[in-house]
This record gives structure tokens, C-alpha cells and sequence, in this order.
């Protein structure tokens, strides 16, 4: 159903730290100029954790409203509490999101019946479709093979984003479920391999600063063209690896305020702005690329 370079947009803020309307817009206008294939709005990477759910709720309907059916849209509505997750995902569908990714609960420690029981409440109470996000490195809490081989018999889940970067766990995942659902990457340096081995795109921390590489990489292993996709992946690998050189997503906020969107102290607590010693590495990974930065 969604498949591509779909980016994980940052939420462009101030130096006060609130939404920065005007960047917003413009930043989304970038990724329709740029060939990015659907953009997931209000997720991790947009500081979905410290947005209101006011704050959520219009980042949204701005995000919507802007790309205007150019390109899908997937709102990030997922929480460690349902009925918090079911209120975000009915307010997703309401304003026009084309799908919800719902990120496994975190902090409660639920086990595998649990996982099983929450997303099927969210998608027996919405009828969007619903994307699974599974990055316990944040969360602490993994949705197994088996749970995610249950889930994909509810109609309305009709994908997973393995944020693992285990090639294997996706290379079962395809397996089982890819009749079912599409597997999404959620590791930018394994993305191009996830697509080999028959995932369907990837959503991509990097393809905020280089949205038209990220395309081109996921566009060529779609196409099975892995010379390619290699080569591409192998000029993005810097950038891949200096956006992560700190928590997500402090870089790539820093990164996308010296491109013009947002405020170099743009960040909410308790993230901090970008450490000053690490902006030479990632300021080079950009200029390798070409992309210019103030």
C-alpha cells in the first residue's frame, strides 16, 4: 500500500521551542519538490513525545492540508496508553491522514498478548489503515514474528516499520507476512537491503536532508537493481552515519535548521541542541552530498 522513501519529518520549531508554522510549510513543499514518496508526520523523529495534543493535532492537519493528496500521508498516533493511541488515531482519520503508525507501547513492558490486544483495539476502533512500528531500542518492547504474523489478519494493519536493522527479523518477516502486509524499513544504513530481500520502502531519518538520494536508493532496490541501490547507499553512508551520532533527533533537527527549516535551538526538553563538537562531522557528510547549509 505505501512504498518508497517516506520520511520521518522533524517538526521545524523556534528558538522558543514552538512550531514553526512558516518552516513547516516550506518544508513540506521541499519533499513534494524532491520525489519523497510519503511523508509520516508527527512521529519520533517530528518530537511527537513533547507536542501537545493540540500542538499534535495541528502539525497534522497542516502536513495534510499542504500536500493535498499529492503524496500519502502517515500520522504518527501510537502510545504506551490505548486509549490515548485510539484518541491521536481517530483524530488522524478525521483530518485526512491516509494512514496511522503506531509505535509499540513503551515503558509498561507489555508482553506479547498485550501487544496483540492493543493494536487490534486501535484497528478494530479506527477504520484507517494502521502501520506497526517496532523499535525497542527506544521502547523496550519487541513485537514478536508471531505476534506481528497475528496482526496481519486484521485487515487495517497493513504494514509493519522494523526499526531493528536485524536483516534477519526481516528477512523472516517478508516471509510470513508479506502476503499480508507490506515490511517497512526503519534503519536508514540496512534500508536498501530490507527492499532487496522484498520489503516495499523505508522511513527514513536521512531522507529529511537528502530526500531525492533516499528515492533514488529505495526506487532502484524496488527495482531490484542492487549495483545501484549499493552505490547510492554508499555515497549516503556518511550522512547516514553522522545522523545518528547523537539521539534522534537531535542531528537532524541541527541539519535541517542550517538547510532553513527551524531554529538551530529549535528542540524541546529534554533534548538538548546539537553538541557543538559534532557539527564539523555532520556539517562534511552534508557538503559531500552538495547540500548546502549557512
Amino acid at each position: 500500500m505505501f512504498q518508497g522513501s517516506m520520511v520521518a519529518l522533524i517538526t521545524p520549531m523556534t528558538a522558543s521551542g514552538q512550531v514553526d508554522e512558516a518552516a513547516l510549510e516550506a518544508l513540506v513543499g521541499f519533499h513534494l519538490d524532491n520525489q519523497t514518496d510519503a511523508i509520516v508526520a508527527v512521529g519520533t523523529t517530528g518530537e511527537s513525545a513533547t507536542l501537545s495534543h493540540e500542538e499534535h493535532r495541528y502539525v497534522l492537519k497542516r502536513v495534510v492540508d499542504i500536500v493535498d493528496k499529492k503524496i500519502p500521508v502517515i500520522a504518527g498516533t501510537g502510545s504506551n496508553s490505548t486509549a490515548e493511541a485510539l484518541e491521536l488515531t481517530t483524530a488522524a482519520h478525521k483530518v485526512g491522514a491516509d494512514a496511522a503508525l503506531l509505535v509499540a507501547p513503551y515503558y509498561n513492558k507489555p508482553n506479547q498478548e498485550g501487544l496483540y490486544q492493543h493494536f487490534k483495539a486501535l484497528a478494530d476502533g479506527v477504520a484507517i489503515p494502521q502501520i506497526l512500528y517496532n523499535v525497542p531500542g527506544r521502547t523496550v518492547s519487541d513485537i514478536l514474528p508471531d505476534t506481528v504474523d497475528r496482526l496481519a489478519s486484521i485487515s487495517n494493519i497493513v504494514g509493519i516499520k522494523e526499526a531493528t536493522g536485524d536483516l534477519q527479523r526481516a528477512a523472516e518477516l517478508i516471509e510470513r507476512c508479506a502476503d499480508r502486509m507490506d515490511i517497512l524499513s526503519g534503519d536508514d544504513p540496512t534500508a536498501f537491503e530490507l527492499i532487496l530481500l522484498g520489503g516495499k520502502g523505508n522511513i527514513s531519518v536521512t531522507a529529511n536532508v537528502a530526500p531525492q538520494l533516499m528515492h533514488d536508493i529505495c526506487a532502484a532496490a524496488l527495482a531490484g537493481d542492487r549495483e545501484t541501490a549499493l552505490n547510492l547507499d554508499n555515497k549516503a553512508k556518511p550522512l547516514h552515519q553522522a545522523l545518528f551520532c547523537d539521539s534522534n533527533p537531535i542531528p537532524v533537527k541541527w541539519a535541517m535548521a542550517k538547510m532553513g527549516y527551524g531554529d538551530i535551538n529549535g528542540i524541546r526538553l529534554p533534548l538538548v541542541p546539537f553538541d557543538e563538537s559534532l557539527h564539523a562531522g555532520l556539517a562534511d557528510a552534508m557538503l559531500q552530498l552538495g547540500i548546502n547549509i549557512d
